[in-house]
């Protein structure tokens, strides 16, 4: 049976006898506008409206009123898989309480591969798909650095999730304060008579470990001795508790929660007591960590409210146009007591 053709403006102004442009303004027009329109007129298309149940298409609604109410959000690493779940969900929680408070929907954008490219997803591979939006949230571990220097030279409104490097001017971030939180951790350690520390994992060029690995050097003093400090930490379990033993390092500083792990384990098969022969440091992670039997020191990373506040800002970007000082922000992160990190074993 075919489809009945969908009721238009158009339709609506035949049956009323007026010009599509007044039932435009009879169901979007403002008081000021409206007045100029009989009240007869109006109640005619209002009744030939309600008699054949016509509903204004949205899209087309929002486009006349110059706006989509439409807020994109691109992923430059696949959301939804489990291994990226606790890394991406908490954004995406946050990104939609606020959108949805401020009356805008979402459009996940996954963008494409390059045609040169094995993998990696590209905001530009065809052209700028962000447009279908009024506005975006980019998210990801690590950005293209040559896309975010096309988009802070555009006029197109977005707003990074973490803290972003300036790409030929500043870039709007909302992002967390890794340095002051690893600071916080290590002036802990000092507290508990700590003066041997290792250091493991990434120490850049990712803005996120550079940022822990600036405010673990800022807290270090002349009663603070780094003995350790490995980037490369694929070596055995067994290699890598090794390396820190014979250092005499009593406090293990660990960038990936998953390092910490793997030292803990190798700990434990040796018969060695956590804090009281080691204390382990996960500098937060990209895992919950409350998702472990084991609560380790660490600090909480506001990933919801990160995506509140960026989402916000974004929004503040749209609707009051070009203009606006940059928004750049760093959120404070929580600390975690954890169980991990006692006194210096003596």
């Amino acid at each position: 049976m075919p489809r009945a053709p969908r009721l238009t403006q158009q339709h609506i102004a035949r049956l009323a006898g007026v010009s599509q442009a007044t039932v435009s303004l009879v169901l979007n027009g403002a008081d000021p506008a409206l007045a100029r329109i009989p009240a007869e007129t109006r109640e005619r298309i209002q009744k030939i409206i309600r008699d054949t149940g016509y509903v204004p298409d949205p899209i087309a609604r929002r486009m006349a009123q110059g706006a989509n109410r439409i807020l994109g959000v691109f992923t430059y690493e696949p959301a939804f898989p489990s291994a990226q779940a606790d890394f991406f969900l908490p954004f995406l929680f946050g990104i939609e309480e606020e959108a949805q408070a401020r009356g805008y929907d979402l459009l996940l954008l996954t963008g494409s591969r390059g045609a040169n490219q094995a993998g990696g997803r590209k905001i530009f591979a065809e052209g700028n798909r962000l447009r279908l939006a009024d506005g975006c949230l980019v998210l990801g571990r690590h950005f293209d650095h040559d896309e975010l220097t096309r988009l802070v030279a555009g006029d197109f409104p977005f707003m990074a999730i973490g803290r972003r490097e300036d790409a030929g001017a500043p870039v709007p971030y909302v992002g967390a304060d890794y340095a002051s939180a690893t600071s916080a951790l290590v002036q802990q350690a000092r507290e508990l008579g700590h003066r041997k520390l290792a250091y493991l994992g990434a120490l850049g060029p990712a803005e996120s470990p550079a940022d822990r690995w600036r405010g673990f050097q800022a807290a270090l003093g002349a009663d603070l001795e780094l003995v350790l400090q490995q980037q490369d930490t694929r070596a055995p379990d067994g290699e890598l508790l090794d390396a820190v033993r014979a250092r005499g390092a009593t406090a293990v500083f660990c960038v990936e929660l998953a390092d910490a792990l793997r030292l803990e384990a190798a700990a434990r098969a040796r018969g060695l007591a956590l804090p009281d022969d080691l204390s382990l440091v996960a500098l937060g992670s990209h895992e919950r960590v409350e998702a472990h039997a084991t609560r380790f020191a660490s600090f909480l990373i506001p990933r919801e409210q990160m995506g509140r506040d960026a989402t916000a800002a974004l929004v503040l970007r749209i609707e009051r146009g070009a203009g606006q000082p940059v928004h750049q922000s760093l959120l404070p992160c929580d600390p975690i007591r954890g169980e991990t990190l006692g006194p210096a074993p003596r």
